[in-house]
C-alpha cells in the first residue's frame, strides 16, 4: 500500500509543484503566456490521453512491470524537466513525464483494486488514495514555492530521482505481479484520446487570445468534438477497447466520472490562478504565495484521514456531496475577492472551505469511479478514473482562463464548474447511497 501510494504521490505533486514556479520559469526561460500554458497542458493531456492505453498494457504485460516501467520513464523525464534549458525543450521534457505518469499511475490503481478486496478493505484503500490526490495537489504548492524561492524551481523536478530508484527498488522486492491477459492494444482508441482532449484545450487557449467566434479556435474545438465521436465509434467496435463503453452503464461510475473532470478542472483553474493572483497582484514571494495554500492543505489532509471513520456512520456519496457544497461555497467566497479584501478573510478561509470540500470529496470520487467493477477490468475503469482526472484538468484549466479576464471572474467560472460537478453527484451518484451497485 505505501510503495503504491508514493507512486501516485509522486504523479499528482508535480501536477502543481510546477504551478508556484511559473513565474519563475517564466522569466528565466523567456516564456510567452501562451507556452507558459502548454507547460502544464503538455502533461495533463500526454498523461490523461494516454492513460487508457497504459492501463490496457497493465492488463496486458502485468501491472508490476507497467509500474516499473512507467516509475522509471517518469523518473528520468522529470530529470529532463529539471535541466531543460529551453522552453521548447521543457514543453517536450512534460510532455515526456505525462507519458510516464499515463503508465505508471493507472498501475497504482489496478494493483489497489486487485489487492484490496470490495468491502471496509477497499474503503479504507481508496480513501487514502483519493486522500493522496488532493494532499498532493496541496503540498506541491507549498513545496513548489519553497524550492522555487530557496533553492531553483528546478529542484522540485530533479528530487524524482532520488526518490524514484528507491522505489524502483522497492516495487521491484515487494509488489506481486498480476497475470497477464492474452489480447491486443487499440492503438487506434488511444490516439482519438489523446488528440480530441488535445484539439479541445488548443480551441480554448486560442479562444482566450483570438475570441470565441475567430476561425482557429472554432475549427479546433469542432475538431476536438469529431475526434471524441470518432473514439466513441471506435471504442463501439474494438475487440478489446482501451475505453470498455460497458464501464458507462453503471450510474454511479458515470456521476464519478463526471464530478470528478468538473471538480478538477475548477481546481486546476482555481491553484494557477490563485498562485499567480497570490504573486502578481499582492506582491507575495513564490515562497510566500506556497504557503498562502497552507491553510488548505491543513483541512485537507484532517479531514481526509477522517474519511474511512466517517463512511463507517454514512455514505461515501452523501460524504461526496457535502464536499461538493463546501467546496463550491468556498470558491464562490473567492470570486467576491478585491483589492481591500485581507488575506485572512477573503483568501484563507475560502481555501479552507475548498480544502475541507476536497478531503471530503477525493476518497468517495474515486470509490464510486471503481464501484463494481470485475477484477478483469480493473486496468481499464482506474485508467478511466485517472483520464478523467487530468483530462477534465487540462479541459478546465483552458476554459477558466479564455473566459476570466480578471481573477473574481476566473472564480466565478470556477464556482461554474463546481456546481456543475455538485448536481452530477446529486443527481448520479447520491441515490446510490442506500443501494448496492452492480457491475
Amino acid at each position: 500500500m505505501a510503495i503504491i501510494l508514493v507512486g501516485y504521490f509522486m504523479v499528482i505533486l508535480d501536477n502543481s509543484i510546477v504551478i508556484t514556479g511559473l513565474p519563475h520559469i517564466r522569466t528565466e526561460l523567456g516564456l510567452s503566456t501562451g507556452t507558459l500554458a502548454w507547460v502544464q497542458d503538455a502533461y495533463l493531456l500526454t498523461f490523461g490521453g494516454l492513460l487508457l492505453l497504459g492501463a490496457r498494457a497493465g492488463d496486458i504485460l502485468g501491472r508490476r512491470r507497467m509500474f516499473v516501467a512507467g516509475l522509471g520513464l517518469f523518473t528520468l523525464a522529470s530529470v529532463a524537466v529539471g535541466l531543460a534549458p529551453t522552453g521548447s525543450t521543457l514543453v517536450a521534457a512534460r510532455a515526456l513525464q505525462g507519458v510516464g505518469a499515463a503508465v505508471l499511475a493507472p498501475s497504482t490503481l489496478a494493483l489497489l483494486t486487485a489487492s484490496f478486496p470490495e468491502g471496509p478493505e477497499r474503503t479504507r484503500a481508496t480513501a487514502a488514495y483519493g486522500a493522496v490526490a488532493g494532499i498532493g495537489a496541496s503540498v506541491g504548492l507549498v513545496v513548489g514555492g519553497l524550492l522555487a524561492d530557496l533553492v531553483s524551481w528546478r529542484a522540485g523536478f530533479l528530487v524524482n530521482l532520488p526518490i524514484g530508484i528507491v522505489m524502483l527498488i522497492a516495487g521491484l522486492r515487494v509488489l506481486p505481479e498480476t497475470p497477464r491477459s492474452p489480447g491486443r492494444f487499440d492503438i487506434a482508441g488511444a490516439l482519438l484520446a489523446t488528440a480530441g482532449p488535445a484539439a479541445l484545450v488548443y480551441g480554448f487557449v486560442r479562444a482566450g487570445d483570438d475570441g470565441w467566434a475567430a476561425p482557429v479556435p472554432l475549427a479546433s474545438i469542432g475538431l476536438g468534438v469529431v475526434l471524441l465521436l470518432g473514439l466513441v465509434a471506435v471504442e463501439r467496435t474494438a475487440r478489446q477497447p482501451v475505453m470498455p463503453l460497458s464501464l458507462f452503464k453503471n450510474r454511479e461510475r458515470v456521476g464519478a466520472y463526471a464530478a470528478r473532470m468538473l471538480f478538477i478542472g475548477a481546481m486546476m483553474g482555481f491553484f494557477l490562478l490563485t498562485s499567480q493572483y497570490l504573486q502578481d497582484e499582492r506582491g507575495f514571494s513564490a515562497l510566500a504565495a506556497g504557503l498562502a495554500f497552507f491553510p488548505m492543505t491543513v483541512v485537507n489532509f484532517v479531514v481526509a484521514i477522517a474519511v474511512p471513520r466517517l463512511q463507517q456512520r454514512t455514505s461515501g456519496p452523501l460524504l461526496l456531496v457535502v464536499g461538493l457544497v463546501l467546496a463550491t461555497a468556498g470558491m464562490g467566497w473567492l470570486a467576491a475577492i478585491d483589492a481591500t479584501t485581507s488575506y485572512a478573510l477573503g483568501v484563507a478561509l475560502p481555501m479552507a472551505l475548498i480544502g475541507a470540500g476536497q478531503g471530503l470529496a477525493f476518497g468517495p470520487l474515486t470509490a464510486s469511479g471503481i464501484a463494481g467493477v470485475r477484477t478483469s477490468d480493473a486496468g481499464a475503469a482506474s485508467g478511466i478514473v485517472n483520464s478523467v482526472h487530468q483530462l477534465g484538468g487540462a479541459l478546465g484549466m483552458s476554459l477558466v482562463l479564455a473566459v476570466s479576464s480578471t481573477y473574481p471572474a476566473a472564480m466565478l467560472a470556477g464556482t461554474v464548474l463546481l456546481g456543475a460537478a455538485l448536481l452530477a453527484a446529486t443527481v448520479l451518484v447520491l441515490p446510490t447511497a442506500t443501494r448496492p451497485t452492480g457491475p
